[in-house]
């Protein structure tokens, strides 16, 4: 916390998300400035560091934030791709994305230049704000991936405005401990057949496939209609469950997927009705994508996927099935870095 004492002679302006300069920032007054608007105050700080004498203000109101971010998740949506990294070619400036399992889709290839913003999630966060700066060297294979940008007719091929990128980990297994109290799930994994621990945090979103879905997608898997899996019912009430919990849309399609095309698995999710930790019992099967595991942290659940029983019966390991889940619902492209909210 730092205290702004704004100077009688101080300069207050505002400016716009994403404005570079102060040429078109419009003067106000300090009655102007509301809880929850930015501001970047230059001054003299004081020896303690817990106050600053401003003599200039730069705001950026809340509204023109969140609007701002509303029509970046918007258009993550409209013009984006993601998926696994199968392939970087630094040479060339290119990363493959593999198409997803139980999918039509096929591989897309993102062009990066030089004028690309690359991101990449930092290891201990689930946070888009959190998205350091980042370049085409830090992108591996096996790394989930998200560009938006300009794509060609076939959708193949896409031209990256912004790459977000990171390494995330996908567990399926079994529900064998719950702790409300510590807000941690143990999960048996199927591919290592060893239990992980996992934390549950206020940004971690827990859903549950209807058991209708669950079998079209698990007949998907066994290389079933394509039509069955990726049309899954959506009603009324699935949208105002969404709405209740303030669920934001995943910045953009998975790979291959084309605009006005069939639904991928990521944009099922989002009508998929929320659970509780109190809602998941010993022996429920769940697919989970997590943060990377460290020495230091605790790998935390970023999206988990109850009701999935019939798609771990037809991927026996988990592997092809934890495939299905992206890490891309959190911040919905549109974060304060996204937004260019920083002034």
């Amino acid at each position: 916390m730092v205290n702004v004492v704004v100077q009688d002679s101080a300069r207050l302006v505002r400016i716009a998300p994403g404005q570079k300069d102060l040429k078109d920032a419009a003067p106000i007054q300090l009655s102007d400035v509301q809880v929850g608007d930015r501001i970047l105050a230059r001054g003299k700080a004081s020896d303690d560091g817990k106050s600053v004498a401003a003599s200039s203000v730069i705001l950026m109101k809340e509204s023109d934030v969140s609007a701002k971010q509303e029509r970046d998740r918007e258009d993550w949506q409209k013009r984006g791709v993601g998926g696994l990294v199968s392939k970087v070619d630094a040479a060339n400036g290119t990363v493959t994305l593999s198409a997803p399992p139980a999918s039509d889709a096929k591989p897309v290839t993102i062009r990066i230049s030089k004028s690309t913003i690359i991101r990449r999630y930092s290891p201990d966060s689930i946070k888009f704000d959190d998205a350091k700066p980042s370049s085409l060297d830090e992108i591996h294979p096996g790394d989930q991936l998200r560009a938006r940008g300009t794509r060609s007719t076939d959708g193949t091929e896409l031209a990256a405005d912004e790459v977000v990128s990171g390494a995330f980990r996908n567990i399926a297994g079994l529900v064998t401990a719950t702790d409300a109290s510590a807000n941690t799930i143990t999960v048996m994994d199927l591919a290592t057949k060893k239990p992980v621990t996992l934390a549950i945090t206020a940004d971690s979103q827990l859903r549950k496939l209807p058991p209708m879905v669950a079998q079209r997608v698990a007949q998907r898997l066994r290389g079933g209609s394509s039509d069955a899996a990726t049309h899954p019912p959506a009603s009324g009430a699935d949208s105002a469950d969404a709405a209740k919990t303030g669920q934001t849309t995943p910045p953009g399609n998975a790979a291959g997927a084309r605009s006005g095309g069939p639904p991928d698995f990521q944009q099922m999710l989002k009508r998929m009705p929320p659970v509780t930790l109190a809602d998941l019992q010993k022996g429920d099967a769940v697919m989970v994508v997590t943060t990377e595991v460290s020495a230091s942290t605790q790998p935390t659940a970023i999206t988990l996927l109850s009701g999935v029983e019939p798609i771990l019966s037809a991927s026996p390991t988990g592997n092809q099935a934890a495939m299905l889940l992206s890490p891309w619902n959190l911040g919905g492209g549109g974060g304060d870095a996204a937004a260019g909210a920083n002034p």
